[in-house]
């Protein structure tokens, strides 16, 4: 394995101090909103970092497969629901990418684990941030029953003003943006867009330290703090 990068190292020794705010971490709010009929659902997703060729920081990406019945030939983080035999979100999380892409849990260092998104369905989705410092050990094998590419972007494109696009929704009263970010590999465009997008904006303010250059203005659901029940 090759020498670690100064980098990557510091990174992960910045990631292990962080703790999410308690206004974004308060399972009270979390779960106010949800009818009691409702069964709780929690999935976990992997943010997989590592250092490009030029020193920037990248994330993998999946393209879902087109042979799925939902989200189909959308882009997202490797992960997905969580499972009894799961001990936690991290084992979640690792199971999943080993699944979906053939990510070897013991390349990884997990440092992390950031404050739950709520989708609209009371399904918690729970990003954990784990640190790839040898990606040339990493050899993609997407399932092709899941997964159609694997790719990597650059984890700073989630903060800046460029390739960007938004769409102002509605839902229940609640006036929110989604973001699309188009990103070019060789002759293939992808788009990262609404929760997923939502998650790596989070991810790069935490690892850049900095808020993003444009207005986030997120649903207040995705955060678990829903003024009205959410319906099932």
């Amino acid at each position: 394995m090759s020498e670690k990068s100064q980098k990557l190292l510091s990174l992960a020794q910045q990631l292990r101090l962080y703790k999410p705010p308690d206004s974004l971490n308060n399972p009270t709010r979390r779960q106010n909103g949800i009818p009691q009929s409702a069964k709780p659902k929690t999935a976990a997703v992997l943010i997989c970092i590592f250092e490009g060729n030029d020193g920037d920081l990248r994330v993998i990406l999946t393209e879902r497969s087109s042979r799925l019945s939902s989200h189909s030939g959308e882009v997202s983080l490797p992960g997905g629901k969580r499972e009894e035999g799961d001990a936690d979100d991290v084992e979640t999380a690792l199971r999943e990418a080993t699944e979906e892409i053939g990510l070897d849990p013991s390349l990884l260092d997990v440092v992390t684990v950031l404050e739950p998104f709520m989708t609209k369905y009371a399904m918690t989705v729970v990003p954990v941030v784990g640190i790839l410092f040898d990606k040339k050990a990493f050899n993609p094998a997407p399932n092709v029953n899941e997964v159609e590419t694997v790719f990597d972007v650059p984890l700073e494109m989630f903060l800046k003003d460029e390739n960007r696009r938004e769409q102002e929704k509605e839902w229940m009263g609640d006036k929110y943006l989604l973001h699309f970010f188009d990103y070019q590999s060789g002759s293939k465009k992808y788009t990262v867009w609404a929760i997923t997008a939502s998650i790596l904006i989070r991810a790069a303010s935490v690892v850049y330290q900095r808020p993003p250059a444009f207005l986030e203005q997120k649903p207040t659901f995705w955060n678990g703090n829903p003024d009205k029940a959410i319906d099932t």
